[in-house]
């Protein structure tokens, strides 16, 4: 495994001081940009993302980043929905282990409501700590 990035990093070779748990950079084969990358790029165009790019582009300058290419605010917007998405599918698998279907007309129509029960255990695994105040329970 040879490479020029100094950000690659093995265990496979200890130092030569004797110490087999530290990490050491390794150099690895550069990569030219691949056509897949090229055309996800251009199909950004034509894609219109359920976050706003106003709206991605507003928060992206509030937190001190200006894009002048409107693929990166569309690339954000695409991040962020795939992260709200994957949040809202393990509260949605929270709910169902927990058996928290509320029946309505006697078992026909199942209707899931989203509760902080099962959100918070699916935050938790992105490392946001949310939990209900005090003054609700």
């Amino acid at each position: 495994m040879c490479s020029d990035d100094p950000l690659a990093i093995s265990t496979m070779n200890p130092p030569a001081t004797g110490m087999s748990g530290l990490i050491q950079p390794v150099k690895q084969e550069p990569r030219a940009p691949g056509v897949p990358l090229v055309e996800f790029v251009q199909q950004l165009d034509d894609y219109t993302p359920t976050i706003p790019d106003s709206v991605t582009a507003h928060y992206l300058s509030r937190a001190g980043f200006e894009p002048t290419d409107p693929r990166i605010v569309r690339l954000v917007s695409l991040a962020a929905q795939k992260f709200v998405s994957d949040i809202a599918n393990d509260a949605l698998q929270h709910c169902k282990m927990k058996g928290g279907v509320s029946n309505k007309n006697k078992g026909k129509d199942k209707k899931l409501v989203l509760t902080m029960e099962d959100l918070s255990p699916a935050l938790a695994e992105y490392g946001i700590n949310v939990k209900k105040p005090l003054y609700y329970t």
